[in-house]
């Protein structure tokens, strides 16, 4: 099976869950990722205090449906979990029409399509259907019952860590809130999953925290039990929207000149694809709640499609047939590149610094990795030339618009022949911390 067809099948595996930001949905979602991952699990007890929120109570459902005159029920949420705003109150009542409109939600310019609704910070109840269903309504009494429980409980979220030399932190982080929505955010959470068990087995630089979430809450309650750890992340990413068929769009960080944004970009610049960069804005996805202010961590947000941008967002029509194979193994693909780029960027400094080497008795006038020999000697002399314990590899790539791996493969063959020396890299500048009082 291709890398495509696994991740889309993961997805699947996913997608019938009824997630919302608490309960027995997010806990099974984590269940299956930690299937393929090692996953440790907290709880947060609802009532926790996490800076200016509050954990919310724990909400569960069980069935919910509307039954017309005849008994049949016209609204099932057996049949999709989005027929239920999120978070809805028990209701258990009969009224007419004219009052149960009050809590439908349907899409008139989208007639086949249900939306998605949620209710999570103010208690309140409804439906989603489409507007078609909606309009074979008949005047007359109705059955309504919501079989959900709102009560004191506990918030959920999955870690994944894999330790690196370093205790310096890359973060991706991708919400698990979302029902039966396939690009958001079942693809971020495959391609998570995925890269995550790629580099289990490699030997990291860096050590990777993977985060699975609910939206905002997750985000705010992680930090808030984590403010000092989160100080410890160098790089970071958060993934949704990426397996749809459009082109690459990245959300830089809060810094905006963070090593993330400038490998994320390199790696864009080199993928083939048609590709956007964005400047920060406090609004998206959870890279507002890692670069509020107190944090500004070098946290950026990874996109195909970006929200809202397309009329399947947030409806029945994020399904599975909006997600792609081939679009998801590209994501994963473009996101390993960005990892590569941050774990193999070092200064180097020459050994061999008045006037360049004699590469050919060195045997170095030869095609090591699959590029002309031409591009590959070019990448050599950059290299030579800006090994001057200053320069790192990213800013030689991006000085030579030659590509990442390849000027790491140089690196690697002048650091064997001996014309280089590893040197710690270009420090990041401080950065003013708010303390939390």
């Amino acid at each position: 099976m291709s890398t495509g067809h696994a991740l889309h099948e993961f997805a699947s595996r996913l997608f019938p869950v009824c997630r919302s930001i608490s309960g027995e949905g997010v806990r099974h979602t984590l269940q299956l990722i930690g299937e393929m991952i090692p996953l440790h699990v907290s709880e947060v007890p609802s009532g926790t205090p996490v800076f200016d929120w509050i954990v919310p109570n724990e909400w569960n459902i069980a069935d919910a449906y509307i039954k017309d005159g005849t008994g049949r029920r016209v609204v099932d949420f057996r049949q999709s979990n989005l027929h239920i705003m999120s978070y809805s109150a028990p209701v258990r009542d009969r009224m007419p029409l004219e009052k149960l409109k009050e809590h439908l939600f349907t899409l008139p310019d989208r007639p086949d399509w249900i939306p998605y609704r949620t209710s999570y910070y103010r208690e309140d109840w409804g439906f989603c259907l489409s507007h078609k269903q909606l309009q074979e309504f008949t005047e007359g009494e109705y059955e309504v019952c919501i079989d959900s429980s709102l009560a004191p409980g506990s918030l959920t979220y999955g870690e994944c860590v894999l330790p690196g030399e370093s205790p310096e932190e890359f973060l991706i982080s991708c919400h698990v809130c979302h029902p039966s929505l396939a690009n958001d955010n079942l693809s971020g959470i495959a391609v998570a999953a995925f890269l995550a068990r790629s580099l289990q087995n490699r030997r990291l630089r860096h050590t990777y925290r993977f985060l699975f979430i609910p939206g905002t809450i997750g985000a705010i309650t992680w930090l808030a039990r984590n403010q000092d750890r989160a100080f410890g992340i160098r790089h970071g990413l958060v993934l949704t929207c990426i397996g749809d068929s459009g082109g690459f769009h990245y959300k830089k960080s809060r810094r905006g000149d963070a090593d993330i944004d400038r490998a994320v970009g390199h790696a864009l610049r080199h993928c083939g694809e048609p590709w956007e960069v964005l400047d920060f804005s406090p609004y998206g996805y959870d890279e507002r709640q890692y670069c509020s202010p107190g944090f500004n961590l070098p946290v950026g947000c990874l996109m195909r499609s970006p929200w809202g941008s397309f009329p399947e967002y947030h409806t029945s029509a994020d399904n599975l047939a909006f997600i792609r194979p081939e679009r998801l193994a590209g994501s994963l693909q473009l996101l390993t590149e960005a990892v590569l780029t941050i774990e193999g960027n070092r200064a180097y400094q020459s050994l061999n610094p008045f006037c360049e080497p004699q590469l050919g008795r060195r045997n170095l006038y030869r095609a090591v990795g699959g590029e002309s020999l031409e591009t590959e000697i070019s990448a050599r002399l950059w290299v030579l030339n800006y090994s001057d314990g200053t320069h790192s590899l990213l800013d030689i790539a991006e000085k030579s618009g030659l590509a990442f791996p390849m000027i790491r493969r140089a690196a690697d063959l002048l650091l064997e022949s001996g014309l280089l020396a590893v040197v710690e890299g270009p420090a990041e500048p401080e950065r003013t911390h708010f303390v939390k009082t």
